[in-house]
């Protein structure tokens, strides 16, 4: 295996250290191949090139190293840690990547805790702290609970608060312009504090009592509410006592509806793993306060891969027996989530986890983590919670999976296409979309890896045309697209589309939604450009124009295709030109709404009211053409003096 690597490389193996530290690979065009740790650097890495690995999965990724880079780090923990930060910001082909597809949101109650009263004037916002939804970065003046696994358990929560604790939820500045209270106030839903309806002091309390519960303090919060309503009821104050009474039974019907109330369990993130047909699925649940929140699943890539490489890397540090799949995947998910995200105090997990990975976790988080995978009574409950959702969740994705890849297979056939892997299957569908000529727009949309590929998306502005000329527009797009393409005289296999440009490569089917005539533009500036007709396929409305009977034109002067009303390739096929449509119409509407705003700064000119306005319109033709027209034409207009066309003009540009 040594012999296709130079020189320079096994000499900076053979120079590794033997202490412990994290190596990443890289290949020739430096895209990274995988990131490892090690307790000894030099034994780890030489085993990589002193064997010979053959055909494997594993002798193909070695025979793409070029580079090596390695950090030395103190102990294995920090290898660990360093480790799965590096995969999630590298990106790596071997490893056990998740990705993040969005942040955790909160529950936000604002301001400060501190106690006291405003004056006997209008109240400030300020003192009655306002409970809120939130997501984003962490700001010290306001306390936040979570994270929560979804938005809808973060206003289930707050719905409770406004239940129990009667808190406001109004933004500062409706506070603040209140002169009477609204209508949450008349269901009992809120205290009323935008109208002095509530002391500060009370409120403060009830804000206490909110945030305690919200830390799962149930019990020391209803002793409290009831020591208070004896106090009251002593004191002959049986109004103040009934609401406290009422807040009571409030809290106890909440409780009673969350069937979950254990005295040890107040925060605990519950981890099931389940794999099936390649794929892996891990379903977070999450408990907060004592309250069961709901969950979140997580689908990893390059499983295989980096189960592959975790074989190899357990044989060469000794171990029994390589980990279970399931427990690598498991692993790879806490080392990686918990980076940006607080850890709970308790992991309950469907497998054991290592020692080592706790003990790294509570030292990055620092505060003392504990790990469970054989739980007992309520937490055994949770976890067999997670674990049937965890498989609802990978039977979704694999269902979702399997239809797209059997309409993409499904196009291939009945296109008598012949890609190199249906995986690689690339379609780009063009659409153009505009308002009687106004803010015309063409949408390019991607399909690929059995799946549309949003962030791959381009629009395009079209100008220079007659307004309304769609084969204009679809000639100045498609040119726009591949005219590069076609410069550079070239189609690697393995490019991907430039960013605001052409693609890097030919795609396997360029889809134009219309027919003959749009499909007869899209072949002249393909034969222009000199690129393969067979490519182009026109979507042409059926008769009467219905959905299901839709036909395929083609450039290089194949017969029509009518596919079918229940065809799988027409479901693909109206999938990716409805997703081009939709693209195209948001495109041009904001285009739209942005050219029309002229109109309203039009009347906003000093001296044109709406009458010089209509005659403005209707000499030019819209707004466009006013802005487009010179002084000169403007004053010829009846009723627009010279230095009111300059004024126009000069508002207009």
């Amino acid at each position: 295996m040594s012999d296709s690597h130079s020189e320079e490389l096994l000499a900076q193996v053979a120079a590794l250290p033997a202490m412990p530290g994290v190596y990443r690979y890289f290949d020739a065009d430096g895209g990274v191949l995988y990131v490892g740790k090690a307790r000894n650097l030099k034994k780890r890495v030489s085993s990589y090139f002193q064997k010979n690995h053959g055909g494997t999965r594993i002798g193909h990724m070695i025979g793409k190293i070029v580079r090596l880079e390695t950090t030395v780090v103190r102990s294995e923990a920090e290898a660990l840690l360093l480790e799965n930060n590096l995969i999630k910001t590298l990106n790596p082909r071997y490893n056990i990547l998740f990705r993040d597809d969005k942040s955790y949101p909160y529950l936000k109650i604002t301001g400060t805790t501190e106690k006291g009263g405003a004056g006997a004037g209008a109240p400030s916002a300020t003192t009655f702290p306002r409970v809120a939804y939130y997501r984003g970065a962490v700001d010290k003046r306001h306390r936040y609970f979570g994270p929560y696994p979804s938005a809808w358990a973060v206003k289930e929560s707050i719905q409770l608060l406004q239940k129990v604790f009667r808190l406001r939820t109004c933004e500062d500045t409706v506070f603040s312009n209140r002169t009477r209270p609204c209508l949450l106030y008349q269901i009992k839903r809120c205290s009323g504090p935008c109208v002095n309806l509530v002391s500060p002091a009370d409120y403060q309390q009830d804000v206490h009592n909110a945030e305690a519960f919200l830390r799962g303090e149930t019990q020391a919060v209803l002793s409290q509410l009831e020591t208070r309503m004896m106090a009251h009821a002593e004191r002959l104050e049986f109004e103040q006592a009934a609401e406290l009474r009422n807040q009571m039974s409030a809290l106890s019907r909440v409780l009673h509806q969350q069937s979950v109330e254990t005295a040890s369990d107040k925060d605990v993130d519950i981890l099931a793993v389940k794999l099936q047909g390649g794929r892996a699925c891990v379903n977070l649940a999450m408990v907060r306060g004592g309250r069961h929140l709901g969950d979140r699943p997580y689908f990893p890539t390059h499983v295989d891969d980096a189960a592959a490489m975790h074989d190899l890397d357990a044989g060469e540090e000794g171990a029994a027996a390589p980990e279970p799949v399931e427990v690598q995947v498991l692993e790879a998910f806490i080392a990686q989530h918990y980076i940006g995200v607080p850890v709970p105090p308790s992991l309950i997990t469907s497998h054991p986890v290592s020692r080592a990975l706790v003990a790294a976790l509570s030292e990055q988080a620092g505060v003392k983590v504990g790990a469970v995978h054989n739980p007992r009574e309520q937490r055994r409950i949770w976890l067999e919670m997670a674990q049937k959702n965890a498989g609802i969740q990978l039977a979704r994705l694999l269902a979702e999976e399997g239809s797209q890849q059997a309409r993409t297979r499904a196009l291939v056939e009945a296109l008598d296409l012949a890609p190199d892997q249906l995986d690689t299957f690339r379609v780009e569908c063009f659409d153009i979309s505009h308002t009687a000529g106004e803010a015309t727009q063409a949408s390019c949309v991607v399909f690929h890896h059995h799946r549309m590929q949003n962030a791959e998306y381009r629009r395009y502005n079209i100008d220079g045309i007659t307004p309304g000329d769609d084969y204009a527009a679809m000639r100045q797009v498609l040119l726009r697209r591949y005219g590069k393409l076609a410069e550079a005289g070239r189609d690697p296999p393995d490019a991907t589309p430039a960013r605001g440009g052409g693609a890097g490569r030919l795609p396997d089917l360029v889809l134009v939604d219309g027919g003959k005539g749009q499909v007869s533009m899209a072949r002249e500036v393909f034969a222009e450009l000199g690129l393969d007709l067979s490519v182009i396929v026109g979507v042409e409305k059926g008769e009467g124009r219905k959905v299901g009977l839709e036909e395929l034109v083609f450039a290089d002067g194949r017969e029509k295709v009518y596919l079918g009303r229940d065809s799988a390739a027409l479901m693909l096929v109206a999938q990716i030109r409805d997703e081009a449509h939709r693209f195209a119409i948001t495109g041009m509407r904001a285009r739209r709404d942005k050219v029309r705003v002229g109109g309203s700064s039009l009347e906003e000119i000093p001296g044109v009211g709406a009458k010089k306005r209509a005659r403005l319109l209707q000499r030019f033709g819209g707004v466009r053409g006013v802005a487009a027209a010179g002084v000169e034409d403007i004053a010829s207009v009846e009723g627009i003096s010279r230095e009111l066309a300059e004024e126009i003009y000069r508002a207009l540009h």
